[in-house]
C-alpha cells in the first residue's frame, strides 16, 4: 500500500478550550465545542490548515485521481439532452454542453396535440423551434456555489418562477421571468425554501423556514403584490410542511408532517369562496397521503395510511373532510412482506408505488370511466409494471398531466444504464425513448454491460435476521477470492439504496474492485419494520449489521481487512463513526461523507436546525434520560477510546451544510488525533452546502479525488 506523503505534513494541532456538557446530572467534557463559532477567524484559519494537510497527505493521489476524473469525463456524453417532457402545449428538457458545469432549460411547441411521441432533436444542434429559457450557467457566474431550487412554470407556460442558492444553506431567492419577453418581473421573495407552486397564472405557494431551517409557513404571492398573504403556520416543531397541487389541478393540497405523524389540508380551486379544510386531524403515529381520483364520475380520495398496519394500504373516500380512516374502503390491504409506498393518479388510471423483499416494484390500474361503471365500481385490478432484470428500480417520473394517453417509466440497474419508456396506457405497448449513453474510457474499450454482473445475498445478523446485501463486481472476478471490496450503507430515514447505474461506480470496478451494497435496518428496503428496528432506541441493528455483513464477507474469502474500505454520508456517517470505534480492525480505511457524528451534542440542542424534528428519528435525549443513555452508548464522539484500533479515515464536509453542521466531523477529526492517535484526514469544502460542491466538473473532481483515496487504502496501484 502506498504510503508516500509530504514529510513537512503535520497535522493541525487546534487549540483546547474545556466546555462541560451537563444533561440529567451527566457531564460530558468537550475540548473542541469551541469550534462551533463559524465566524470565528481562528475556526476559519483551522478549517483551512486542515484543507492543507489533507492535500499534503495526499498528493500522491494526484494522478490516479487526475485518471478517474478523466475516466468519468470520456465516459458521459458531455453534450447531451433529457428527454422532452410534455406540459400542455410545450415539449420540456434541458441540455448541457461539454465544458459547462450547469442545464440550461428549453422547450418547443407541441405540433400536435393528439400526438404524444416526443420530438426528435439532436442533442448537439437546437432545434430550429427550440426556446432556452433558462441558463444555469449565467445564474451561476460570478459564484463559487449555485444551486437551483426550484423551476416552476404557471399553467399557461408564460411565466417561470426560479429560486436560486448561491452560497449552500440551502436558503433560496425566488424570481419570475416573463417567458415571452425574456424580461425579469419585479417580484422577488427572499429567504425561501425548495420549491414554488403555481394555482393559475398569477398565484405562487411557497415555503418559509424558521431559525431551525424547519419550513413551517406555507405563504401566498399575487404577482405584483407588496404583501404577501399567510396560509398556513405549523407550531408544533416536530412537523414540516408541504404544498402541492393535484395533478388534476383541482385542489391545493398542504400537508404538515412529522417522522411518524402527517395530517393533510385542502383547497378548493374551482370554488372562489372555498377556505382551507383540514382531510383528516392527526392521530399519533398514524401517517397518511392523499391524491385525487374521479372514479366513475365521483370524486374520490386516494388515502396511503399506516392506521392498520405499519407497512401501509391503500383506501379510497369520498372527497371532503374524512372523519375517520375506519370509514375509508380498503383497495390494497395491508401486507406484513410488502410496503405501500404511494399512489400516483391520473384521469383513467392509478399508479401504486411499493417494495417487496428489498425490491421496489410498480403498478397500474386502469379506470372505467364509463356510465357503466358507477363509482366504485370502476376500479379494475393493479399489474406489475416489470422489466427484464430482477434486481432493478422502476420508476414513474416526469408524468405531470392528467390526461395523457402514456405512462412514462424509468427502469435502472447496477449494471445497465438507465433506460426510459413510455408505456401506452390504452394497448400496453412499450417505446424506449431513451438510453443512458455510455462512451468508451479513456483507453477506447466499449462498454458492454455483459461485463458486469450483480447478484443478492442475505447475511444472518447476530440476531438472526436476513440481511440484504447487493454484490456488484466484474463478470471476471472470483468473488470468492481476496478482493479489494467498497462496503456502503446508509440505514436511516426508512431510504432504501435501490438498483441504479453508476460512471463512477465503472472506476472502481474495472480496478477488480468489489462493490458492495449493505442494506442494513434504519433503511426501508425491507418495509417500515425494516426501519422500526433501526431507530430510536433499536439504533445499534444498524451499526451492528454493517459490522455482520462485513465479518460475512471476510469469513466467505471475499476480501480482507487489509482490502476492505467502508463509506457512508451523512447519517451514513454517523453509521461510518460507530463503525470507527465498535470494529475499526475490519477495514483498511472509512471515509465518511458529511458525517453525523456528534448526534448527542446536537440532539440536546433544540435551537440547532432539524433538532426538534429529528427527536423522531433517535430519540429526544433532552427529556428522557433513557434516551440520552442509549445514544451515549453509540455516539461516535463520545466514544472515541485510546483502547480502540482506528483505520486511516477520511471525513468530508462543508462549511454551510445547514443539515449536519461543519462543526460535527472538525470536533470528531480533532478528537480522534488526540485521544487515538488515528491518522485522519479532514477536507472541508469553504463555500458549499450538504451537497458539497457544486457543478459537474467540480462534483466530478470531488468524486475522484475520495475514489482515489479508496482504491489507495485497498492497496490498488494505479499511475
Amino acid at each position: 500500500m502506498s504510503t508516500v506523503e509530504s514529510a513537512s505534513a503535520r497535522p493541525p494541532q487546534p487549540k483546547k478550550v474545556l466546555h462541560r456538557r451537563e444533561h440529567h446530572g451527566r457531564v460530558f467534557e468537550d475540548n473542541y465545542e469551541w469550534m462551533r463559532e463559524k465566524d470565528s477567524p481562528e475556526l476559519r484559519a483551522h478549517l483551512e490548515a486542515e484543507n492543507a494537510y489533507t492535500q499534503a497527505r495526499t498528493g500522491h493521489l494526484k494522478t490516479l485521481s487526475e485518471n478517474i476524473f478523466q475516466e468519468v469525463k470520456a465516459r458521459v456524453q458531455e453534450t447531451d439532452m433529457t428527454l422532452p417532457v410534455r406540459n400542455r402545449q410545450w415539449w420540456y428538457f434541458s441540455r448541457t454542453q461539454e465544458g459547462k458545469s450547469y442545464a440550461t432549460m428549453c422547450r418547443i411547441k407541441v405540433e400536435d396535440p393528439d400526438d404524444w411521441t416526443p420530438p426528435t432533436i439532436d442533442p448537439a444542434t437546437p432545434h430550429p423551434d427550440e426556446e432556452a429559457f433558462l441558463d444555469c450557467n449565467e445564474l451561476a457566474e460570478g459564484h463559487e456555489f449555485f444551486n437551483l431550487g426550484a423551476a416552476s412554470l404557471s399553467f399557461d407556460g408564460s411565466l417561470l418562477a426560479y429560486s436560486v442558492d448561491t452560497t449552500g444553506d440551502e436558503r433560496f431567492t425566488l424570481r419570475i421571468k416573463d417567458l415571452t419577453t425574456g424580461e425579469l418581473l419585479d417580484d422577488q421573495i427572499d429567504g425561501i425554501f425548495y420549491g414554488a407552486t403555481w394555482v393559475g397564472n398569477d398565484t405562487i405557494y411557497y415555503q418559509r423556514v424558521d431559525d431551525a431551517w424547519r419550513p413551517h409557513e406555507i405563504w401566498k404571492h399575487t404577482l405584483g403584490s407588496e404583501e404577501d398573504q399567510l396560509v398556513y403556520r405549523e407550531d408544533d416543531e416536530h412537523f414540516w410542511t408541504s404544498v402541492s397541487t393535484t395533478r388534476s389541478e383541482r385542489f391545493l393540497l398542504i400537508g404538515a408532517g412529522s417522522k411518524v405523524t402527517s395530517e393533510a389540508w385542502f383547497l378548493d380551486l374551482e370554488d372562489p369562496n372555498a377556505e382551507l379544510t383540514c382531510i383528516l386531524p392527526r392521530e399519533d403515529n398514524v401517517d397518511y397521503g392523499v391524491d385525487h381520483a374521479i372514479v366513475g364520475g365521483e370524486d374520490m380520495w386516494l388515502i396511503v395510511h399506516n392506521r392498520n398496519g405499519v407497512n401501509s394500504e391503500l383506501a379510497y373516500h369520498p372527497v371532503g373532510v374524512v372523519n375517520s380512516l375506519d370509514d375509508a374502503t380498503t383497495l390494497v390491504a395491508h401486507r406484513d412482506d410488502a410496503r405501500v409506498e404511494g399512489v400516483s393518479v391520473f384521469a383513467n388510471h392509478v399508479v401504486l408505488e411499493s417494495r417487496e423483499h428489498a425490491i421496489e416494484r410498480a403498478f397500474l390500474m386502469s379506470l372505467n370511466n364509463d356510465a357503466e361503471h358507477p363509482g366504485a365500481q370502476a376500479f379494475t385490478e393493479f399489474e406489475e409494471i416489470t422489466f427484464d432484470e430482477e434486481l432493478a428500480s422502476v420508476i414513474t417520473g416526469n408524468n405531470g398531466e392528467w390526461n395523457a394517453p402514456v405512462l412514462r417509466v424509468g427502469v435502472s440497474s447496477f449494471t445497465t444504464p438507465a433506460r426510459v419508456f413510455d408505456v401506452d396506457l390504452a394497448t400496453g405497448e412499450r417505446h424506449l425513448r431513451k438510453q443512458q449513453v455510455v462512451l468508451p474510457g479513456p483507453d477506447g474499450r466499449e462498454f458492454d454491460p455483459s461485463e458486469y454482473a450483480a447478484e443478492r445475498r442475505w447475511v444472518t445478523s447476530r440476531d438472526g435476521v436476513k440481511i440484504p446485501v447487493s454484490v456488484i463486481h466484474r463478470a471476471d472476478v472470483d468473488v470468492n477470492a481476496e478482493n479489494p471490496v467498497l462496503l456502503y450503507a446508509y440505514g436511516s430515514y426508512e431510504t432504501s439504496m435501490d438498483p441504479g447505474f453508476s460512471v463512477f461506480r465503472l472506476s472502481m470496478l474495472d480496478r477488480g474492485v468489489v462493490y458492495v451494497i449493505a442494506h442494513v435496518r434504519g433503511g426501508g428496503e425491507m418495509g417500515r419494520a425494516w426501519y422500526d428496528t433501526g431507530k430510536g432506541l433499536l439504533k445499534k441493528n444498524t451499526f451492528h449489521d454493517f459490522i455482520d455483513v462485513a465479518d460475512y464477507l471476510i469469513a466467505e474469502g471475499m476480501t480482507t481487512p487489509e482490502k476492505m474500505v467502508a463509506e457512508g454520508g451523512s447519517a451514513g456517517g454517523m453509521l461510518m463513526g460507530a463503525v470507527a470505534n465498535m470494529a475499526g480492525d475490519r477495514f483498511a480505511g472509512i471515509e465518511a461523507v458529511v458525517p453525523f457524528v456528534d448526534p448527542l451534542t446536537s440532539m440536546l440542542m433544540p435551537e440547532l436546525p432539524l433538532t426538534v424534528t429529528e427527536w423522531d428519528e433517535w430519540g429526544d435525549p433532552f427529556h428522557d434520560p433513557q434516551v440520552y443513555d442509549y445514544m451515549a452508548s453509540y455516539a461516535p464522539y463520545e466514544n472515541i477510546s485510546a483502547d480502540k484500533t482506528y483505520p486511516p479515515i477520511l471525513a468530508i464536509t462543508s462549511i454551510n451544510d445547514t443539515r449536519v453542521l461543519y462543526v460535527e466531523p472538525a470536533k470528531w477529526v480533532a478528537k480522534l488525533r488526540e485521544v487515538a492517535g488515528a491518522d485522519v484526514l479532514l477536507k472541508c469544502e469553504l463555500s458549499g452546502g450538504h451537497g458539497g460542491v457544486s457543478g459537474r466538473y467540480e462534483k466530478w473532481r470531488q468524486a475522484a479525488f475520495e475514489t482515489a483515496w479508496e482504491i489507495d487504502r485497498m492497496g490498488l496501484q494505479d499511475g
